[in-house]
């Protein structure tokens, strides 16, 4: 039952595993088991051997090379729905805080090689006190946090019956009926005496 939304985390996490071993010139990112970081990769997705490529290269969100803006926030779990508390001003001082650390050339993102620098002079990413970071869609967080936490690849659908199984399968089939609820409207023929006068095309 593995989501192919899982797909680009596993293979990142081979790559750091790889590095890892393959690559003496690459170092584990860090190994303070209290690093943010390290706590972020153990509980989001679940790998705990991993370098600084391949650490950033799983939050280049957009393959850009780069760190922006929106990818800090989002790193750090403020773009999912559960943080929609957390203040703009916090949001703020918290890619503010990032790039002092990071952004080197000020150009307002932080590149992969500045990223590398920091990781090799000692430097760890800051922990705000805002959690480990979810930065999954809906389908991602269910798979990383409970199915693979509950149960595994023979667990049969009739014992799925934990209260996050029904709330996630709930949630897919309200997104089942409404999608076959718009394509019946979508199908259905337009009657114009249903069309108010004033939006009714005059002849």
């Amino acid at each position: 039952m593995l989501s192919s939304n899982l797909y680009p985390y596993l293979l990142l996490g081979l790559i750091g595993l790889s590095s890892a071993h393959g690559n003496h010139d690459q170092a584990p990112l860090s190994e303070d088991p209290s690093d943010w970081a390290t706590t972020h990769m153990a509980e989001e997705h679940h790998i705990s051997n991993f370098d600084p490529g391949a650490f950033f290269s799983l939050h280049d969100f957009d393959n850009s090379e780069s760190w922006t803006s929106d990818e800090i926030l989002r790193t750090y779990g403020l773009e999912d729905p559960s943080m929609a508390h957390v203040s703009e001003a916090r949001r703020h001082e918290v890619v503010i805080e990032v790039l002092k650390l990071l952004d080197k050339n000020h150009n307002g993102i932080v590149e992969r090689d500045e990223w590398m620098d920091f990781c090799k002079s000692g430097g760890h990413l800051p922990d705000f006190g805002l959690g480990p970071g979810h930065h999954g869609d809906d389908e991602y967080e269910y798979e990383i946090h409970h199915f693979e936490k509950y149960h595994d690849e023979y667990t049969k659908e009739e014992d799925l019956t934990h209260p996050e199984d029904i709330e996630h399968f709930k949630k897919h089939d309200k997104e089942q009926d409404d999608l076959e609820r718009q394509e019946k409207l979508d199908a259905m023929p337009i009657a114009e005496q249903n069309i108010p006068a004033k939006f009714r095309r005059s002849s």
